[in-house]
């Protein structure tokens, strides 16, 4: 299975506004550990999926924005740091 199609079923397994265990995921999608445990790693990154302390869930359309901001835009006066949004130091 292609990369992006693992994402894209792995991403239609995790429920709406709730968490879900990484090892839930695993016996939800059929596939190894380590093909789900990369798609979360991807997915992360593009700041689709958060994954606080083992469990995972879908970022809404204002987190996704905000990390993305955050992420791209290097002149934004604030950070995010584990949840926390603080003021960038310069």
């Amino acid at each position: 299975m292609k990369p992006e199609d693992t994402d894209w079923l792995v991403y239609h397994r995790i429920p709406e506004n709730r968490t879900i265990t990484e090892e839930d995921l695993v016996s939800a999608c059929g596939l190894d550990a380590g093909s789900v445990a990369a798609s979360l790693a991807r997915l992360e990154t593009s700041c689709l999926v958060d994954r606080p302390n083992g469990n995972v869930r879908v970022l809404n359309f204002g987190e996704a924005l905000l990390k993305n901001q955050c992420k791209y835009e290097k002149d934004l006066p604030y950070v995010i740091e584990n949840g926390v949004i603080k003021a960038r130091k310069n």
